[in-house]
């Protein structure tokens, strides 16, 4: 089997980690890239290179077995055991043991001695006390001191404790990670698009315990029947020409009521599923479900990890969610890639994507660490679209968002998106043109100075460069590049010779600029500027007295000057 580059860079950074260090190694990949297989390799390679014995762990029947049929499609099925309470099998003596950690956790003794355990979603793992996985591996340990062990997870923390890795937890160090960013560049997985829903829940009068909103308080403040009624509406316009809709509800009887609300305005059957839902039925309908005989599907905490659906194109979250690995696990069902579909719409009537920013660049505080600064997110007041941070104009609708000075003052959005690195590329037309010398702040006398354009684009919008015609180097050529494009006259040596001349109309106009944005970046850039005719040079004896004109030398703060 053929496997994907970065799949073959992470199995090497495994054993290149094992052979050097003497602690235990983490691998970091997005949900739907792959991580079975990768579990199957390992697998394969511990039997018949090493002629060792390994244990693959997890804690859901779904990824057992999902575990089991990797481990056999790289080695023959009859080396390959099962040890799991809910799929019926108590295998223990097979070269590979696939197995649900609730089933074995007190028989590490039975089991025999493993070279190697293998924790798949290891940030399950608790970071201390009597865990299961603690007493097992402790015991282990008993039979094999030796004993080494892997950890692979999509999001490598917890809500309350941080990473998972640290030097005296069970897993010590990420010795490979691979983002969703790259993997959607490289067409490994699905890209995403995300829309606020106009039907919101105000969660400011939730209380927090354990990191975590308080459930109850959650499921009542979003069973709201105006609430239920609207979002339900949305849903229903939003996914027409979608084929598989997930729904996070925030409780059963919130569920419930959604499944009935969503059923009205669909006119399609929807099916739920609950922690206590029966095995066989929940099977049943997850069955229908990825056959496409249910289009929309509504659980309760129960599809987060081991649920492998790729048609799904469309994952509305109900429920807002302190938890970033939580908000991650969600979104995630939408990342596989399936034929026909082209993106994911992640429906967010939670708060969720303005919380906690890009999938791609969660920023998890350290235990104890304060909620400040910008909100990860902005949402479009026009059509709902969250995007990336520091977009001038909505890619899905073209609206244009308030400068920062306006947006402090007037919170229309907020500030970040739901993937980084998202790039948006807008042309403005150009009002009028100002022009200033610009010294930064706490510099010295003898710093080099600057010339600052500002460009209106609308009422109080204006994009700003700096041309550095007092620098060395690159940002002087950059600068020469720039006047000459625009005038005939000698490049001026210093800031205040550029702003003079600039404001007597020695320099063409400018008609339109084209601003890029990126997501995770602080500052937008002017990319393109379109110029009108470029004023004439003068003849000689020709009347040479310029018009008048004004400057002003301008302090910018720091904070606005990308140098």
């Amino acid at each position: 089997m053929q496997l994907r580059p970065y799949q073959e860079a992470a199995i090497e950074a495994v054993y290149a980690h094992l052979s050097a260090k003497d602690d235990n190694p983490c691998v970091v990949i997005p949900t739907g890239g792959g991580k079975g297989v990768i579990v199957g390799k390992v697998c394969a390679d511990v039997v018949q290179r090493w002629n060792g014995r390994i244990l693959v762990l997890t804690h859901v029947k779904e990824l057992v077995d999902q575990n089991a049929t990797q481990a056999s499609r790289f080695l023959t099925p009859l080396l390959v055991g099962v040890n799991s309470a809910g799929l019926r099998r108590r295998d223990l003596d097979h070269p590979v043991i696939v197995a649900g950690i609730q089933s074995v956790y007190q028989k590490a003794g039975e089991l025999g001695r493993f070279d190697l355990v293998l924790i798949d979603e290891a940030h399950l793992i608790p970071p201390d006390g009597e865990g299961m996985y603690q007493t097992f591996l402790r015991d282990a340990r008993v039979v094999n001191p030796r004993l080494r062990v892997i950890g692979l997870t999509a999001t490598p923390f917890r809500l309350k404790d941080g990473p998972i890795c640290a030097p005296g937890n069970i897993l010590n160090q990420v010795c490979f990670e691979v983002g969703v960013k790259e993997l959607i560049r490289d067409g490994f997985l699905s890209p995403l698009i995300s829309k606020a829903g106009k039907a919101k829940a105000d969660t400011a009068s939730l209380h927090v315990r354990g990191g975590e909103f308080i459930p109850d308080e959650v499921e009542h403040l979003m069973d709201a029947e105006d609430l239920v009624r609207d979002a339900c509406a949305e849903i229903a316009e939003h996914t027409q020409a979608r084929k598989a809709c997930l729904v996070f509800a925030a409780g059963i009887q919130h569920a419930e009521h959604v499944a009935a609300t969503l059923t009205t305005a669909t006119g399609s059957e929807v099916a739920c599923i609950f922690g206590h839902t029966p095995d066989g039925e929940r099977d049943r309908l997850v069955a229908r479900f990825k056959a496409g005989q249910v289009k929309y599907l509504v659980n309760v905490g129960v599809l987060t990890t081991g649920f492998d659906a790729p048609q799904v194109d469309c994952v509305a979250l109900l429920r807002p969610t302190l938890s970033a690995g939580l908000y991650y696990q969600m979104v995630g069902r939408g990342f596989r890639l399936a034929p026909g579909k082209d993106d994911c719409l992640v429906h967010d009537f939670g708060g969720n994507v303005l919380r906690h920013g890009p999938v791609d660049a969660l920023k998890i505080k350290e235990p104890g660490e304060r909620e400040g600064g910008a909100a990860p997110a902005k949402e479009c007041p026009q059509c709902q679209a969250v995007i990336a941070t520091g977009f001038a104009a909505c890619p899905q609708c073209g609206f244009v968002f308030p400068p920062p000075e306006r947006e402090k003052h007037e919170r229309e959005a907020s500030s970040a998106g739901v993937l980084s690195g998202q790039v948006t590329t807008v042309e403005h037309p150009v009002r009028q043109v100002f022009y200033g010398v610009h010294t930064k702040r706490g510099s010295p006398p003898e710093a080099p100075r600057s010339l600052r354009v500002g460009y209106e684009i609308g009422q109080d919008q204006v994009h700003k460069e700096w041309v550095c015609f007092e620098h060395t180097g690159f940002a002087r050529g950059k600068a020469e590049a720039w006047w000459q494009a625009r005038s005939a006259l000698p490049v001026p040596t210093t800031a205040a010779e550029a702003c003079r001349l600039a404001c007597g109309g020695a320099l063409a106009p400018t008609t339109h600029i084209t601003v890029r944005t990126v997501a995770g970046e602080d500052f937008e850039r002017i990319i393109n500027h379109k110029l009108g005719a470029r004023p004439r040079e003068r003849e000689p004896g020709e009347d040479t007295e310029e018009p008048a004109f004004q400057f002003t030398a301008v302090v910018a703060s720091d904070d606005e000057v990308p140098f």
